[in-house]
């Protein structure tokens, strides 16, 4: 999921500018000790042995033989809010979703494929035997579709990328500029359903700074501003074979679609310092809770966990990563003391995070559980340019 799409707006300018959204399980690990501040490894040690029990003493007389204590060892209890340190964390097994490290994707369903030329590289996926890029090109960019024969076709503009739940499907969008890269009025929308590479679109002519958040049941759901300067934004969606989308009217400025496209992340409040978001119903408009403590980026496969990122987001990476209750909105782990250029969820259990000490610094793809808040490395410490899909 997802994709962090807030990527692009620091490489294209037609991008916008208003904060972005974007295998088996590990089993179940120990957590740090209660009051902690360092994530515990994932890696479950090894109980201590148990010492040999001393000879029998008896009493002396005229005192009572004490009596073994009955109460219950104290639990260990993780900590909410968590404290990271790279050079600290553990190593672990390589992601299990589709991940580049330098100009090479890897993980999923598929082999390494190695992305050719030397343009930045914003987003990648897999769609079946194709890996899907989208690429910076001059003041704009442009996705490529690498077929496993090698044959490469591109579509120019392509700014945004999203694929469904399983990968069966994968939509993506394409923005008007000029030539500086400047937002210009129109866009397209891009399916393609199934693998047998068919490729449906749909025109938004009225709309700035189109952007993809979701496919989701067999609908794809996109963002678009309705003039160059508004700071807000509508939300659409498009069933692929349909003429024309369809603005939805429910969720002011969506930041994420939940992944059984029920409920969406919405800013309801921005301003220079910071902003509040809502859970809120697609259907109804019902706002579920409110936070103005974090984004709503994305949620876990079984909607169960929001992934959050700061209010205000105005850098090169965010200064802490959360898991939220759906439910309730309830803060369930917050990790911090490292940069993380997006996070995405690995499964229902886990998040997947690109993450370094600031720019020019060694990064690494980590993994953090959940429940316990327990990090490891999923990717060995590197210079090489890390993305999640």
């Amino acid at each position: 999921m997802k994709a962090d799409s807030g990527r692009l707006v620091a490489l294209v300018a037609a991008v916008a500018v208003a904060a972005v959204v974007t295998g088996g399980a590990i089993a179940s690990r120990q957590g740090p000790e209660a009051g902690g501040d360092a994530a515990a490894p994932l890696i479950g040690g090894t109980a201590p042995a148990t010492p040999p029990a001393s000879p029998s003493t008896p009493p002396v007389s005229g005192t009572a033989t004490p009596k073994p204590s009955t109460s219950a060892p104290t639990a260990k209890v993780a900590p909410v809010k968590i404290k990271l340190t790279l050079a600290d964390l553990p190593s672990g097994r390589a992601p299990q979703v589709t991940y580049l490290v330098g100009r090479e994707v890897r993980g999923g369903a598929g082999e390494t494929v190695k992305i050719p030329g030397s343009s930045q590289i914003v987003d990648v996926a897999r769609h079946g035997n194709v890996v899907l890029a989208v690429l910076t090109k001059g003041a704009g960019s442009e996705l490529l579709r690498i077929r496993s024969t090698g044959e490469i076709e591109s579509v120019a503009g392509v700014t945004s990328l999203v694929m469904s739940e399983e990968g069966a499907d994968a939509a993506y969008a394409g923005t008007r500029t000029n030539a500086d890269g400047l937002a210009r009025k129109g866009g397209k929308v891009y399916a393609e359903t199934g693998t047998d590479g068919s490729i449906r679109e749909v025109s938004v002519p009225d709309a700035f700074d189109v952007l993809v958040l979701a496919y989701v049941d067999k609908t794809v759901y996109f963002r678009a501003k309705d003039s160059s300067e508004a700071t807000t934004w509508s939300l659409y969606s498009w069933v692929p074979g349909e003429p024309a989308a369809t603005k939805v009217k429910t969720v002011p400025s969506p930041t994420a679609i939940s992944r059984g496209g029920a409920v969406a992340g919405s800013m309801n409040v921005l301003a220079d310092f910071g902003t509040c978001s809502a859970l809120t119903e697609i259907a109804s408009g019902r706002r579920l809770w409110r936070t103005c403590d974090y984004q709503l980026k994305g949620f876990t496969p079984d909607d169960r966990t929001v992934i959050g990122a700061p209010p205000s987001q105005d850098g090169y990476a965010d200064g802490l990563s959360a898991a939220l209750d759906a439910t309730t909105g309830n803060l369930r782990r917050e990790w911090s003391g490292v940069s993380f250029r997006n996070t995405v969820a690995e499964d229902d259990e886990h998040l997947l995070m690109v993450a370094d000490d600031g720019s020019e610094t060694k990064a690494a793809i980590i993994r953090c559980a959940i429940s316990t808040g327990a990090c490891e490395l999923a990717t060995p410490l590197s210079t090489k340019d890390l993305l999640l899909s």
